[in-house]
């Protein structure tokens, strides 16, 4: 066995787990601020309590708001930390964002009254441009550097 075969087999573990870490980082990084960020406005009461609908459109807009920037950071955390072709990192990132969303919207919409379905509806249907805008938004920062 050559010395570039066993550098390889080698390297390429190392590659997948560097590959699983980022687009994990990038999924937890938005599910983590999303609910650290619900926790604080319903113990400052400016959600209802967990488990209420949320009537009023005004407080879905500002949930909707802060994923949406939440996602937009996870995509530039996923190509940040990816090992290499950071947007294919962002694609995969954004195909799982676009799968838990939709079935959080359907859970949402078929089994709880938590407020209007236009909510969830727009969680799914920008999960994969916000993190695709993270990844473009890391690939101009290098360029720049």
């Amino acid at each position: 066995m050559s010395i570039a075969a066993d550098s390889t087999s080698v390297t390429q573990p190392r590659r997948t787990l560097r590959s699983i870490v980022a687009v994990s980082a990038g999924f937890a990084s938005v599910a983590v601020l999303s609910i650290a960020t619900d926790q604080v406005l319903h113990v400052l009461k400016v959600y209802p309590p967990w488990g209420e609908p949320m009537r009023e459109p005004g407080l879905n807009f500002l949930a909707l708001s802060y994923r949406l920037f939440y996602t937009v950071a996870g995509g530039y955390i996923t190509s940040r930390l990816s090992p290499y072709a950071p947007m294919r990192h962002v694609t995969v990132l954004g195909a799982l964002g676009f799968v838990a969303a939709s079935a959080g919207a359907i859970a949402a919409i078929n089994l709880a009254d938590l407020g209007p379905s236009w909510y969830p509806i727009a969680l799914v249907l920008t999960a994969f441009p916000c993190v695709w805008l993270g990844g473009v938004l890391h690939r101009a920062r290098c360029r720049e550097h």
